[in-house]
């Protein structure tokens, strides 16, 4: 039996002293830092969960837009794939992107996704529709002139579908030109750009337009910039006549705006 008074029963009290408080100073950091973690209130959890459902459905509305013009942009532009052959197979894939959209809500509702039957009857039809609209129409109110509106089928399609989808974002966006002769610049006092692509293109159609900047307010614009950046187009703004934006589709290999 070792005696209490020893050297080693001194030292083993000692280290029994040092190791409760240790443990003491350890337990009390702990404290102090789940105390200063906020803790989330209901209130706090409730617009987290709506931002992030939000964000959600952001994404999933933006996407198939991104697939079928980004997409068909992609692939005329850098692969040089024909103009109706890339806006067919983006529209493909947007369609099957749309079907596993269909497919995931049919599957928690009735327990079956019925992928070919959405695929088929519902979102090919849908995409076919979505184009032939894009393609076909420009509203007056969104026409500077009816001529500018006339010459509407003569730009590009690819352009086209894009410029119709910014119309159902943006109401206020206004095309001021589309397809140009040499006497135009004439008669807007302008040197003639016989490289312009204003004129019809190889393509047989106009690859530019421009779109009225005046009395939008500069997030607007900005914004519309982006928009087509973002999709594959060329942006300029500048003033010409006057101040608008320019927004080109240059053909494969071509770098002008």
């Amino acid at each position: 039996m070792s005696d209490p008074s020893s050297p080693s029963a001194d030292v083993s009290a000692k280290l029994d002293a040092l190791n409760a408080e240790v443990t003491r100073e350890l337990a009390a950091r702990r404290k102090r830092r789940e105390e200063a973690v906020p803790v989330p209130t209901p209130a706090r959890r409730s617009s987290t969960a709506w931002l992030t459902m939000g964000l959600t459905i952001a994404a999933f509305v933006v996407l198939p837009f991104g697939v079928l013009i980004g997409g068909a942009v992609w692939l005329y532009r850098v692969h040089a794939v024909p103009t109706w052959v890339a806006l067919g197979l983006s529209g493909l894939l947007t369609a099957a992107l749309l079907a596993l959209y269909g497919g995931a809500i049919s599957q928690k509702l009735t327990g079956q996704a019925r992928l070919r039957f959405i695929f088929t009857k519902l979102a090919l039809p849908v995409i076919a529709f979505y184009c032939a609209y894009t393609l076909l129409f420009l509203s007056r109110v969104n026409a500077k002139t009816e001529a500018v509106r006339e010459y509407y089928t003569t730009v590009h399609p690819l352009l086209r579908v894009a410029l119709s989808t910014a119309v159902l974002l943006d109401r206020d966006i206004v095309v001021t030109d589309t397809r140009r002769e040499a006497a135009d610049y004439a008669r807007m006092g302008l040197p003639t750009l016989d490289n312009s692509l204003h004129f019809p293109q190889r393509s047989g159609y106009v690859h530019a337009v421009d779109l009225r900047t005046i009395g939008r307010a500069g997030w607007q614009n900005l914004g519309l910039v982006w928009y087509f950046r973002l999709l594959g187009f060329k942006t300029l703004r500048h003033m010409g006549t006057a101040d608008h934006l320019h927004v080109s589709l240059a053909p494969p290999g071509d770098k002008r705006r």
